[in-house]
């Protein structure tokens, strides 16, 4: 019988852990969140996020402005949060404006200040197996989560479809780093499916809805599901789904997240991590 992934259930008991660790504090870890624009779905994830800091007992900076900020005002905030003593950890909602180079303004965040773990010090330290300051949040997340259900990734065959920055490559590194063999795939490869079908465990990041169906992957495989698509059924209501095909897949995977309350919680939960992490680090 398939087991659920119960991101919603494991990111609560890691929030709990913080949470008794940070009342311990005199001096309590600060997340400064910069939001650029009015993107609606950015609003929503920077207020899910500021949330559920605030409620670990973290101090939580709240930095928004306008789509016509110039890049180099934005390099300015940056780069006085670098200096700010007080701020542990420095989040930058994406997707920036295209007017401002994304790449420039995360290599603005000082490496040790880098909540997301998407600097290149960071993404190299990873890829190095050099113990990066953070690794990304989405991907420390399922690797909690797969630690939580006790699932080895030595040695097994994984398949990870996606090579994003944010989250293809880093869960691919990080899984490799833990002695998996990893292939990635990706929108240019040709037939996923004869690679999928191979792996013991397959994490899908392509942003398609329902992408890997159940004559793609093995019997007894476990299946990461990254992905979150609103499928618009009419002008009133709408569905949200994953990247993978979850009910067909129910009934031949070992192990599924579902979507919502699967990788989704854990991406708050590896942030909240990280940002913990980080005032450890410059407090020693």
């Amino acid at each position: 019988m398939t087991k659920i992934l119960d991101g919603k259930k494991v990111s609560e008991q890691i929030f709990e852990k913080i949470k008794k660790e940070v009342a311990k504090l005199s001096k309590k870890p600060k997340l400064a969140v910069i939001l650029v624009g009015d993107n609606p779905a950015s609003q929503i994830y920077v207020n899910i996020k500021q949330k559920r800091a605030i409620e670990l007992g973290f101090d939580s900076v709240d930095l928004k402005y306008p789509e016509n900020i110039t890049e180099q005002d934005l390099l300015t905030v940056i780069e006085n949060l670098n200096n700010d003593k007080s701020v542990n950890a420095i989040l930058v909602q994406l997707p920036l404006p295209k007017t401002i180079n994304t790449a420039k303004v995360i290599e603005a965040i000082a490496p040790q200040k880098d909540v997301d773990g998407f600097h290149p010090e960071n993404i190299g330290k990873l890829t190095v197996n050099q113990n990066p300051y953070v690794v990304a949040c989405t991907a420390r997340g399922i690797l909690e989560l797969l630690n939580y259900y006790n699932i080895n990734v030595e040695g097994k065959n994984v398949v990870v479809i996606g090579r994003s920055n944010i989250v293809g490559t880093p869960v691919a590194r990080l899984l490799q780093n833990k002695n998996a063999t990893v292939t990635v795939c990706h929108s240019k490869t040709v037939n996923i499916k004869e690679h999928t079908l191979n792996a013991d465990i397959v994490v899908c990041a392509i942003g398609q809805p329902k992408f890997l169906k159940e004559d793609m992957v093995k019997e007894r495989a476990v299946i990461i599901d990254v992905g979150i698509n609103r499928i618009d059924d009419n002008k009133a209501s709408y569905t949200i789904c994953g990247d993978t095909d979850f009910e067909n897949l129910l009934s031949k995977a070992s192990y599924i997240t579902p979507v919502p309350k699967g990788v989704g919680p854990m991406t708050i939960a590896g942030l909240m991590q990280n940002t913990f992490d980080l005032y450890k680090l410059q407090n020693n």
